[in-house]
């Protein structure tokens, strides 16, 4: 483990020269300093303590990597960063006279300095929970950030793109806020995609807060597709408070390693989360994936639904957690993790874990780990299908829940061509 205490002028020389206010350059050297005490999160049946996840690299980067062409962009809310650069910003006068802001997180820690203070690594990831999210606080470069007022409902989906340039073999520490305020209601779509391809192997840290306040709606759908070259630990969550729903969908198509949680807290009585996950390893790739969802108050609603596909010599765990805490009456907390194993040499795991610490409640889960189903496949080859391409659709069905949650229909066909692409190796 390096000396972290070595990077102390680095750190403040970074948040110096982004004209951060104190309390940000405080937050970073107290992170810092936290690292190395702090353990790694737990994630269940997956061994990553030698994992390249703390490769850092605190300097500024200039941007890079290809930019995507703009002018086939359609109107919709959208920031788009390369490395730690934002090349891309667009929101529309209704919106920002509306009291929407959607701006990349160095800006809204410049412009709005004490709402960012409210609840960064706050409320949903606090920044000692483990030693990566301290290693996170220290190092973020840039993200994202979305606050939406009180009863305000967007109807167009608001788009992140987030673009790792494994060239330039720099650490990839992105952080996504969003603040729903009470009653309000939009669609958030991000996208983290890898371009070059470093031979040293480089170090991905994101976390994602979503904080929902009193009755406000959120749909969240992400697709991962970052590089073999980087490992990641991935950690988004949703705090929830009463009445208040988040509706998650997340496609995890990376090449590198990935260990990821994936967690809902629902703090508040009614609070309601639906998660729904499909995930593909392949080559020699290992993923772990903890789902969790806690409900801490009465009435509270978490179901978790988790699909995979396990090809070549990889490895795909997935983790699901529901705990009822005690005083949550009347919750449901409901758990389904299937995986599909296309290979001999590969490994995966479906593990339930339901605590319940209160009583009047109700919790159920189901979990499989298996091979394509003989009868799907014979009656599609029966209609002329080639086994490939039979094999294929049967599990363009298994994923598909995920799939047709996607907000964009773009973004859903790419997803789709992701999949295609990776059952194709």
């Amino acid at each position: 483990m390096k000396k972290w205490t070595e990077y102390l002028e680095a750190v403040k020389a970074f948040s110096a020269e982004w004209a951060e206010p104190q309390w940000m350059t405080d937050l970073r050297i107290n992170a810092l300093n936290k690292i190395d005490e702090l353990p790694l999160p737990v994630i269940e049946k997956v061994k990553f303590a030698r994992w390249n996840l703390y490769n850092v690299k605190p300097e500024h980067q200039a941007a890079a990597g290809t930019i995507p062409s703009f002018d086939q962009m359609k109107d919709n809310p959208m920031i788009v960063q390369t490395g730690e650069t934002t090349v891309f910003e667009q929101i529309s006068p209704k919106l920002a006279d509306q009291g929407v802001i959607f701006t990349d997180l160095v800006t809204a820690i410049q412009e709005h300095p004490e709402l960012v203070k409210e609840y960064y690594m706050t409320k949903a990831v606090p920044v000692e929970e483990n030693s990566l999210t301290a290693l996170h606080a220290a190092f973020m470069n840039n993200g994202v950030f979305l606050y939406v007022p009180k009863n305000v409902v967007i109807e167009e989906p608001l788009e992140s793109l987030f673009i790792h340039n494994g060239d330039e073999e720099s650490h990839f520490f992105k952080h996504v806020l969003i603040v729903a305020e009470d009653n309000s209601e939009f669609s958030y779509l991000e996208r983290f995609e890898s371009q070059g391809a470093a031979a040293k192997k480089l170090s991905g840290n994101v976390v994602v807060e979503v904080i929902t306040k009193p009755g406000a709606r959120v749909k969240f759908a992400a697709v991962d597709s970052l590089g073999e070259n980087i490992t990641t630990y991935m950690n988004r969550r949703g705090y929830l408070m009463r009445d208040s729903m988040i509706d998650w969908a997340l496609g995890i198509m990376n090449d590198g390693n990935v260990v990821a949680d994936f967690d809902s807290d629902l703090v508040g009585e009614g609070a309601h989360s639906e998660v729904k996950i499909v995930a593909i390893s392949d080559g020699k790739q290992i993923q772990g994936i903890d789902t969790r969802v806690t409900n801490k108050a009465p009435h509270t609603i978490g179901h978790i639904l988790q699909h995979g596909v396990i090809l070549e010599k990889s490895t795909l765990t997935f983790n699901g957690i529901g705990h009822i805490l005690k005083g949550a009456k009347g919750a449901d907390a409901q758990q389904e993790s299937r995986v599909l194993m296309l290979s001999e040499k590969s490994r995966g795991d479906a593990n339930p874990i339901l605590l319940i610490d209160e009583n009047e409640v109700t919790a159920g889960h189901a979990a499989s780990v298996g091979r394509v189903d003989p009868d799907e496949l014979f009656y599609l080859m029966s209609r002329g299908l080639e086994k490939a391409a039979a094999e294929r659709l049967v599990i363009r069905g298994f994923l598909g829940p995920v799939i047709t949650a996607i907000p964009i229909k773009a973004t859903q066909e790419q997803l789709i061509a992701t999949i295609e692409g990776k059952l194709s190796k």
